[in-house]
């Protein structure tokens, strides 16, 4: 096939992938199901071409496009990888990851349900050995992630909903590619009725291999991307590098998933590129990947429909019989899944509820497309595989892949719309009419300035004015006429929209490096958080989204038990500087906040609505303030190296400011707007490293500055701040119960707690400490202890405190005002000399 004839076929593609996409919105079909058309109708009509007699003038192109050199690895190398990578670096991880036990389970257990419904119900019917039925049930358990995921970002889905549902599809594919490479094993080697257990056998080490070689690959190119970071086209490089060979790895050794490792790989890229490139090339890289994954679907879906006349072949009756068989088959299985497996899930509160027309749209959703004709593909060119069941995964897997498209695909938004869908709710509808109603008064207001600064004749102001009045009366009119909408829906979308706000800002503050990749994740999860928590919750649940952040994760509780065990730091030391971080970009981001409410919030929802609003700003603000307070007081040092280096990074961000608007303005020219870039940039480089937290200085200095540890020389505070155990507590957190004390002493490093004794109750703060009476008395009251603020703790077990108690006059004294504080006399306790 000559050069010329090949490249006009592959520009004569993108050009049609250019003109599909309007066409499938004026269509209103997926973009999926108009390029599978486009491809069939391109290898009917080429068939058409070559065979008629009526003209021998486009025989040449048609043998070109129907012997072009489609085979299956063309789709599971190059284009596969592309689209999963693509996919996975634009998830956000850290809120997927709150839902990876039912993302795992759905894909998992929705691939083996629908394997094991299609392959039981066509070994049933005596068509095919065992091991082909499940080589079928394999192929056709994949889905398009594409489809699905259009269907909730089209409907306004409850967001954790599709999260889920979008890493179950996403997963699904690499689950399905794996099983199938298990059965394809054993249709290969001719095995005898095989049990699906010994099939099942390798699925773990597969998975667990892909995982192990996407992890070390991401982890060597993220190494590599930190030596080169300042290059954007060699990052962007690497990282398109990457998920080939973590796929070719993982295939060739023969016990790792190839699509498991590109997951892996690109998680790992996810998490890790941020932190070692700047945002403008982490976007650029991103955006790159968007552009790739776009063509590569869209040929993976016109090339692999061009194989469709081939692959049906020389179908019949009983074929069509068939293939109504896997129909109905992966039907009952993914309802199985749908009213199955998520209710259960719902019940144990590892999944959202599904409500019943979601779950419809699923079902219906379900399409498959180019994965799955791939690996019929696969089958169909091996030479190992028995011609009759190459013949019969063809037919049967295309066929099914035509139902879902041209089928399910064209009457989806159909069904979505009988089943409500995509109509507004009555609060959204009301919502709506007022929304329209102010802004046209808005409008209304600025039109006639400008129609006076423009010096507009008169006669033609107002007649427009008039047609505008019109349209306004009908747009008031209407919001009167809509259903009233109750203060408690006002606040919920306020606070909605207020979150909402709050995630702009945070990634306007990113570009503008007022904000480090560092913790970008991290800030937008919580906002993610906040606003699903305004949703499901109204009040109680925004309050109790934004406080989250103030409470020490699973994570963190592991680094500090790896600190105070093992003596092991670096993670705890990382987990609180980003936590320092964390607090002073979102005590910036509520600041702004404010002046959303009084320009958007106030203007829809009234003046009662946005006070309410200003009033849950302030008492977050307070709560990040008095936790930022305490790492203060912990960490001196360390804090004003933070703020130093903000006021840095502002400085610079402002200074590059002027320069571009000097340019702009043409004062100044090309090359000396890029000189000044130059010396910021550099400038920049320097400033962007964060300060090291070394807890072990700090924690020392703090121990110096306790009153109970005065007069103690080092030689004695060396050993105890190794032996005190640092403890964080969370607002209204108990610390000892009344029925269950700890034999320890607690120092109050930061924050404030509360001690509850027979019903009077008294507050401890920064410097005082707890704890010493029950161990000092010998029948001492029971005390409740809760925490009533952040508070970081230093306890001391009880024969340390005895023994410094006994060298400490200063200890000594605290303990007797603290009795004395408590009402209780200093004289029955056991102090000492």
């Amino acid at each position: 096939m000559e050069i010329v004839v090949i490249t006009t076929i592959i520009a004569s593609l993108f050009l049609v992938i250019g003109l599909a996409e309007p066409l499938a919105i004026r269509l209103r079909l997926p973009f999926s199901v108009v390029l599978a058309l486009i491809g069939v109708i391109i290898a009917t009509g080429a068939g058409f071409l070559l065979q008629t007699e009526l003209t021998d003038a486009f025989n040449e192109q048609a043998a070109a496009i129907l012997t072009l050199p489609i085979r299956s690895n063309v789709f599971l190398y190059i284009f596969l990888p592309t689209l999963i990578f693509q996919a996975v670096i634009e998830m956000n991880l850290r809120r997927m990851a709150d839902d990876w036990v039912p993302i795992l389970v759905l894909a998992v257990v929705a691939v083996l349900i629908a394997t094991f419904f299609v392959g039981t119900a066509l070994s049933w019917t005596g068509a095919m050995p065992f091991a082909a039925a499940f080589l079928i049930g394999s192929i056709v358990s994949t889905t398009d992630p594409s489809a699905v995921v259009a269907i909730f970002r089209s409907l306004a889905a409850p967001r954790r909903l599709a999260r889920i549902i979008e890493g179950e599809s996403l997963l699904n594919d690499a689950a399905a590619i794996a099983l199938f490479s298990l059965f394809m094993g054993l249709v290969m080697t001719g095995v005898p009725d095989p049990t699906i257990g010994s099939a099942l056998m390798r699925l773990p080490v597969l998975m667990l291999g892909g995982a192990v070689v996407g992890w070390l690959a991401g982890r060597l190119a993220a190494a590599i991307i930190a030596m080169v970071a300042e290059h954007e086209l060699a990052v962007i490089s690497i990282s398109i590098a990457l998920p080939y060979l973590a796929f070719i790895a993982a295939e060739e050794s023969g016990y790792a998933s190839g699509v498991i490792a590109v997951v892996v790989s690109a998680m790992t890229l996810n998490i890790l590129g941020p932190g070692r490139m700047s945002p403008a090339i982490w976007a650029n890289l991103r955006q790159t990947w968007s552009i790739l994954a776009h063509w590569a679907g869209a040929l993976i879906f016109i090339l692999a429909a061009l194989l469709i006349p081939r692959l049906l072949g020389d179908a019949g009756l009983d074929d069509l019989l068939l293939i109504g068989v896997v129909i109905l088959a992966a039907f009952l299985a993914r309802a199985v899944i749908l009213w199955g497996v998520l209710p259960i899930l719902r019940i144990i509160r590892l999944s959202p509820e599904v409500q019943r027309p979601y779950r419809v749209a699923i079902l219906w959703g379900g399409l498959r497309g180019a994965v799955t004709l791939a690996l019929a593909l696969a089958v169909t060119e091996s030479f190992r595989v028995p011609p009759d069941i190459k013949r019969q995964v063809g037919i049967l897997a295309t066929g099914f892949t035509l139902f879902t498209l041209f089928v399910q695909g064209t009457t989806l938004r159909r069904v979505i719309s009988r089943l409500g869908l995509s109509k507004l709710s009555p609060l959204d509808s009301a919502l709506s009419n007022q929304v329209i109603a102010v802004a046209l008064q808005r409008v209304r207001e600025d039109m006639a300035q400008t129609a006076e600064s423009y010096r507009l004749t008169r006669e033609t102001v107002r007649s427009e004015a008039k047609r505008f009045a019109q349209r306004l009366d009908k747009a008031v009119s209407r919001a009167e006429e809509s259903e009233a909408i109750l203060d408690r829906d006002r606040v919920t979308l306020g606070l909605i929209a207020m979150a909402g706000a709050e995630r702009e800002l945070i990634l306007r503050a990113f570009r503008e490096r007022q904000i480090s990749a560092r913790i970008l994740e991290t800030v937008l999860t919580e906002a993610d958080r906040v606003i699903e928590g305004a949703r499901a919750g109204g009040r109680l649940g925004y309050a109790r989204a934004a406080r989250r952040i103030l409470r020490p994760g699973p994570g963190f509780r592991i680094a500090l038990m790896l600190h105070n065990r093992l003596g092991l730091s670096r993670r705890l030391e990382k987990l609180t500087a980003d936590m320092f971080e964390v607090l002073i970009a979102q005590r910036q981001i509520i600041a702004e906040l404010h002046g959303f409410i009084d320009r958007r919030i106030r203007r829809i929802h009234g003046r009662r609505v946005s006070d309410l609003l200003h009033e849950m700003l302030e008492r977050r603000m307070e709560e990040i303030e008095q936790a930022l307070e305490g790492m203060r007081l912990q960490f001196p040092d360390f804090a004003e190296d933070l703020e130093r280096r903000l006021i840095r990074r502002t400085a610079l961000r402002l200074e590059e400011r002027e320069y571009d608007s000097f340019f702009e303005d043409g004062l100044i020219g090309t090359e000396l707007h890029m000189s000044l870039n130059q010396t910021i940039a550099g400038r920049r480089a320097s400033s962007e490293a964060r300060p090291h937290l070394d807890l072990a200085v700090q924690k020392l200095e703090l121990v110096r500055r306790m009153p109970a540890f005065e007069g103690l020389d080092d030689a004695t505070l060396r050993p105890l701040s190794r032996a005190l155990v640092t403890r964080y507590a969370a607002p209204g957190q108990v610390i000892q119960s009344k029925d269950a004390h700890e034999r320890a002493v607690f120092f109050i490093s930061s924050g404030a707690v509360e001690a509850e004794t027979a019903g009077v109750k008294h507050r401890l703060g920064r410097g005082e400490m707890f704890g010493q009476i029950f161990l000092l008395m010998k029948n001492p009251l029971r005390t409740e202890i809760k925490a009533i603020a952040p508070s970081t703790l230093l306890k001391l077990d009880e024969a340390r405190f005895r023994k410094l108690l006994r060298r400490s006059p200063a200890l000594r004294q605290v303990v007797r005002d603290g009795a004395i504080k408590r009402g209780v006399d200093p004289d029955s306790l056991d102090i000492g000399a």
